[in-house]
């Protein structure tokens, strides 16, 4: 099975932001400005110091669960 995302979380370990890209194109930086998420639910990209990113992401596994 695929495992489909269905939100695209991301906290930023230096400010403790956490942000949601929401669509394709809803590029969000934390308030510090050290990492940034894009992509919705189509892709997640992330942007910045991304070794100070926590990935809260929740995915299902292609059938609705969680």
């Amino acid at each position: 099975m695929t495992e489909v995302m269905i939100k695209n979380v991301v906290k930023c370990n230096k400010c403790e932001d956490i942000i949601e890209s929401k669509h394709r194109h809803d590029f969000k930086w934390c308030k510090c400005g050290s990492v940034a998420v894009d992509g919705g639910l189509e892709y997640q990209r992330l942007v910045g110091d991304i070794r100070n990113a926590t990935d809260l992401s929740v995915y299902t596994d292609g059938d609705g669960a969680a």
